[in-house]
């Protein structure tokens, strides 16, 4: 096994990209997806995020997988926040940036991140050694630069454990909900699972809705007009401006991949008679739906939940998909059915005292999420025997 450091996707070239990921349907992998963040000046020069794409090739050079590496010079767009370690880095008078970090950009969904035609699930044991053999030809690579760290964020809970026996890696996980397709017919059979009261309650959420007169969509991103993509855009730079902020991705990027990568897009819209006023947008593979952009230029009771997670769920159930992840945090997603899950990341802390300290810091941390996992789970709105 040999390995190469590519600073972007035209540096590999698609075909060798689609060559060492292969079949897989996983949107985050495509060489389009990485492409379009590129191309769009989503990342790269004045962003903060700088990728070093790791190319895997065999002893032939014909390539074996790509693990996607950015360096990154502040802690935005990442979902696991560290914001209290480079504190504590700029107060002893050391320097936290850059870092490295191994991810999707702006995306905290759990899933592979070692892309490769020789296991297209990633769930292959056999070649699951790369991932830390991947780990120590980063951390050589931070010491040979001087770097602080590097950070796995969102590795599926089986490769997070491959690192286990490295006592120099440290282990961090969070909590999420998503949802999982129980073999559900239809939302009525799916509320039907629920207990009477929070069922009751689900069916007002979406009566509210369309009480309203506001009816909504389902748009596959290659039917997309430009006025669809324009509205989503402002919807989506809308969410960030009410927290006084400005979007991470750019209008060029959601143009792309409607453009390269459409049959993998769901565009969700919200109508008021002929007006538009809220959008969500969403990937998905043969298994996933994955919600990521919502925004809304009007605000309606219960529109969110609509927009956001029941009309997912009812393409899930359409499109046969197993799972719904619609993104971080929220537990406003527990009452719509969304079970509470584990999420994990991986981290190398060069400085041995920091190590030990954010170390400590996990550990602490890890308890009270294992006890909020706990909490909610047990607020759920499925009856006792579901």
């Amino acid at each position: 096994m040999k390995a190469q450091w590519f600073s972007s996707v035209d540096q590999i070239g698609e075909a060798k990209w689609q060559e060492a990921i292969g079949e897989t349907r996983y949107p985050f992998a495509q060489f389009a997806f990485h492409h379009a963040l590129e191309q769009s000046k989503s990342i790269g020069d004045g962003t903060g995020w700088y990728p070093e794409y790791l190319l895997v090739i065999d002893d032939d050079d014909s390539p074996l997988a790509i693990a996607p590496t950015y360096l990154k010079t502040h802690s935005q767009g990442e979902f696991v926040f560290d914001w209290s370690w480079a504190d504590a880095y700029q107060r002893y008078g050391m320097r936290y940036f850059p870092k490295r970090i191994w991810a999707i950009p702006f995306s905290p969904v759990t899933g592979v991140r070692l892309f490769s035609h020789l296991d297209p699930k990633g769930d292959d044991a056999a070649f699951s050694h790369l991932y830390p053999a991947l780990a120590e030809l980063m951390t050589s690579a931070n010491q040979e630069r001087a770097f602080s760290s590097w950070h796995l964020l969102f590795a599926k809970p089986e490769h997070a454990a491959l690192f286990a026996p490295n006592k120099d890696l440290l282990h961090r996980i969070s909590c999420q909900f998503h949802w999982f397709n129980r073999g559900y017919k239809d939302m009525e059979d799916y509320f039907s699972h629920f207990s009477s009261r929070k069922r009751k309650t689900a069916r007002k959420e979406r009566e509210k809705v369309a009480k309203e007169g506001i009816t909504l969509t389902r748009t596959i991103g290659s039917d997309l007009t430009t006025a669809d993509i324009d509205f989503f855009y402002l919807c989506y730079q809308s969410t960030y401006a009410k927290r006084g902020q400005q979007g991470y991705l750019t209008r060029e990027f959601f143009g792309q991949l409607a453009a390269n990568m459409g049959e993998q897009i769901l565009l969700v819209q919200a109508f008021r008679g002929d007006e538009a006023i809220a959008a969500s947008w969403c990937f998905f593979d043969d298994h996933s739906l994955y919600g990521r952009y919502w925004g809304c230029m009007e605000e309606v009771d219960c529109l969110h939940f609509e927009a956001c997670y029941y009309q997912g769920i009812e393409f899930c159930l359409e499109k046969g998909l197993q799972h719904f992840d619609p993104g971080t945090q929220g537990e406003h997603k527990i009452a719509r059915g969304f079970e509470p899950v584990f999420s994990h990341s991986v981290h190398y802390i060069a400085h041995e005292g920091f190590r030990e300290a954010i170390g400590n810091f996990c550990e602490e941390e890890a308890e009270a999420v294992r006890e909020y996992h706990q909490d909610t789970h047990e607020m759920l709105p499925f009856k006792q025997e579901s």
